[in-house]
């Protein structure tokens, strides 16, 4: 089943999905950071949002 472009946050909370643009809006939104540094993290730590957090967390 595609993903529902309508729905604004992510369909697992969990994950962090690069892929999808709406997906990438809410993870910088909610972790205020610029898509290159989201970007930065997930390459780093994996698509773990718990992972991608505390890597994020280090650099502040």
């Amino acid at each position: 089943m595609a993903d529902n472009e309508n729905n604004r946050g992510p369909q697992d909370r969990s994950r962090i999905n690069m892929n999808e643009d709406y997906e990438v809006a809410y993870w910088t939104k909610e972790l205020g950071v610029t898509r290159e540094q989201l970007a930065a993290a997930v390459k780093k730590v994996g698509v773990s949002a718990d992972a991608v957090r505390e890597e994020l967390d280090k650099r502040s």
